[in-house]
């Protein structure tokens, strides 16, 4: 008889700040939106003329591209420009979404990952201040 030998896969400590996910068939991977950095004027957006075209970029390496911002801003116009993969973990600024490649592939229980969909938020929604009294 043979035994197939199982190994549990483990599970991240942070898998929201993971860039692609493939414990399972399905396949996701985040991408970001360049044009929402040009829109939201991100600080971390970088350009240079080559050849009398601008190019863009992330210096954080979100996504590791240099796209020609006038080719970029005309798609845009068109909505055919879209999106491109997220090399680094998104910065609670980035317009980032999660894309999965094969979702027929999905079993009856669903994803395996789910924390992998959730996107950064930027700070807390709350704040705690302590006051501290001197004692009498």
């Amino acid at each position: 008889m043979r035994r197939l030998e199982v190994v549990p896969q483990e599970l991240p400590l942070h898998p929201q700040d993971e860039v692609e996910c493939r414990r399972c068939d399905v396949h996701c991977g985040k991408v970001v939106y360049p044009s929402a950095c040009v829109e939201r004027n991100c600080p971390f957006l970088y350009s240079f003329v080559e050849l009398g075209r601008t190019y863009v970029g992330c210096m954080q390496k979100v996504f590791d591209v240099e796209i020609d911002l006038e080719l970029m801003l005309e798609a845009e116009e068109h909505g055919e420009f879209g999106a491109v993969r997220a090399s680094r973990r998104p910065l609670p600024m980035c317009r980032v979404e999660v894309e999965s490649c094969y979702e027929g592939r999905e079993d009856d229980l669903g994803c395996v990952n789910p924390e992998f969909h959730e996107l950064p938020l930027g700070e807390p929604s709350f704040r705690i201040f302590a006051q501290v009294r001197p004692s009498a």
